[in-house]
């Protein structure tokens, strides 16, 4: 799956996620992309390939995950 060491593993948030509550953290590891809940980061990460990785950057840019203000 990965090149990189978990324990060599450098983990980042977006500029974008300051003072938010539901955040993610991503890391690259080789040709894969490691996502992970910033507020439980021994929780465990999500390993995404290339086109997994591109299409949920695609489709997060699109505001297909943006919860309705309303709910």
């Amino acid at each position: 799956m990965s090149d990189l060491p978990l324990d060599r593993a450098i983990f980042r948030k977006s500029s974008h996620s300051e003072g938010a509550n539901g955040c993610v953290e991503a890391c690259v590891s080789g040709s894969h992309r490691l996502v992970r809940d910033s507020k439980n980061p021994d929780g465990g990460f999500l390993s995404l390939g290339p086109g997994a990785w591109a299409a949920l950057v695609s489709e997060i840019k699109q505001g297909t995950y943006d919860f309705d203000e309303a709910r």
